[in-house]
């Protein structure tokens, strides 16, 4: 790994809080957000100002995305993207675009995710804007992680790392060594995970980023867990995420929190608190309309249920037809997920979908998105000026004229 984020960057920023709303806080409380961009959306467009209004909207996208209200993220992003266009600001489209392919990997959309977000990144390139690009590119990584092929986004998200340390921009740092601590968590070398979950809670708390700081906490207390049987300890520092969490209002993350509450739970033979937990976590999910979160949730609860008493053929029919599910999302690392549990539970092999052979479940990307990571360059970003991050000019004109694992 190459050296630690710079000093420059004191405390995180949310470049996607911009125009009027450029001074909240990556920790501002989501609500306050919500109402703050909607308030100035309102004036925006009253005035006529599209650049201010696909702003203001982006900011209303991003606060309902994370707080689980999709279906007006969906509608904010959409919005914030025409005001863009209409504005001719390839800039704006960038981030609107870059908005609506991340929630459509929280939706579990993956193809879509993988079209906007490469759209996105072009369109952050056109414009100049070199954060946009980022966000863009890492968003392309992390579908890709959370797909599970690790051979496809690993070097990307290295290269974002030793950008993200050169700007001296803390946030991303953080995001990627997550990233990259959760693909060795996933591949059990649990040590150098710790040490780079560790080291991005440092990063975020030296940042006041709390929402990165919550997601290390998680990831170090799934490693101490796995490797240590440290409950108390894990269990502890999930209180303290939870708090963070709740705070800021993060419905998803808490969420994450819990089914990991419930997995520390499970692998101390805690059967009964854990079933208590999935089941939380399961209707927080499927309030939030995340199939990928749901399906591991449940996941969690036939596994619970089976140590509880549940007879072999229930759970064997209910581990087949959440592989089933959990491939339709997209998870390339379903079989594997699926069939370890069964192993565990002492019923495998599971019986096959019909008309399937062992061996011949999809391990690739889509097309869509192998194309969208091979065109993945961070190129652009290693040219521009670390000091001119954001000194791109909002009235400049257009540069074309074109458009965790268990």
């Amino acid at each position: 790994m190459t050296g630690r984020v710079s000093e420059r960057s004191v405390r995180a920023s949310a470049p996607e809080y911009q125009g009027a709303l450029g001074s909240l806080s990556v920790n501002a409380s989501l609500p306050d957000v919500l109402e703050e961009g909607m308030r100035g959306a309102r004036q925006a467009e009253l005035s006529g100002d599209l650049h201010e209004a696909a702003r203001c909207r982006l900011a209303v996208a991003e606060a309902c995305r994370r707080l689980g209200r999709t279906g007006e993220a969906d509608r904010a992003w959409k919005a914030s993207y025409r005001a863009a266009r209409a504005a001719g600001h390839e800039g704006a489209m960038a981030w609107a675009l870059w908005s609506g392919g991340t929630l459509a990997r929280q939706r579990g959309a993956f193809r879509l995710a993988y079209r906007l977000l490469h759209l996105a990144a072009e369109a952050g390139e056109r414009g100049g804007d070199v954060v946009a690009r980022g966000y863009s590119l890492a968003g392309l990584a992390e579908t890709g992680r959370i797909q599970g092929d690790y051979a496809s986004v690993a070097r990307l998200h290295e290269q974002l790392l030793t950008e993200a340390r050169r700007r001296g921009e803390a946030r991303h740092t953080v995001w990627a060594l997550e990233g990259i601590a959760q693909m060795y968590r996933n591949t059990g070398r649990f040590d150098e995970a710790l040490a780079l979950f560790e080291e991005a809670a440092e990063t975020a708390e030296r940042a006041e980023d709390r929402r990165g700081w919550a997601w290390a906490l998680r990831g170090i207390a799934d490693v101490l867990s796995a490797r240590d049987g440290d409950v108390e300890r894990a269990l502890t520092l999930l209180s303290r995420a939870e708090e963070a969490c709740r705070e800021i209002r993060l419905r998803s993350a808490l969420a994450y929190n819990h089914k990991m509450r419930g997995n520390v739970l499970y692998r101390a033979g805690r059967y009964g608190q854990a079933r208590e937990l999935y089941a939380q976590a399961l209707d927080e999910f499927r309030g939030m309309d995340e199939p990928r979160g749901t399906a591991l949730s449940r996941l969690g609860l036939v596994k619970t249920e089976a140590r509880l008493g549940a007879t072999a053929a229930r759970t064997a029919a209910e581990l087949t037809a959440l592989r089933t599910e959990l491939e339709r999302i997209g998870l390339l690392h379903a079989r594997d997920l699926v069939d370890g549990a069964a192993a565990e539970l002492g019923i495998d092999p599971l019986p096959e979908p019909t008309g399937s052979e062992p061996g011949t479940e999809r391990r690739a990307l889509p097309d869509t998105g192998a194309e969208a990571l091979r065109a993945a360059d961070p190129e652009a970003l290693r040219s521009a000026d670390p000091e001119g991050l954001r000194a791109v000019d909002p009235e400049a004109p257009r540069s074309a004229e074109r458009e965790e694992l268990r």
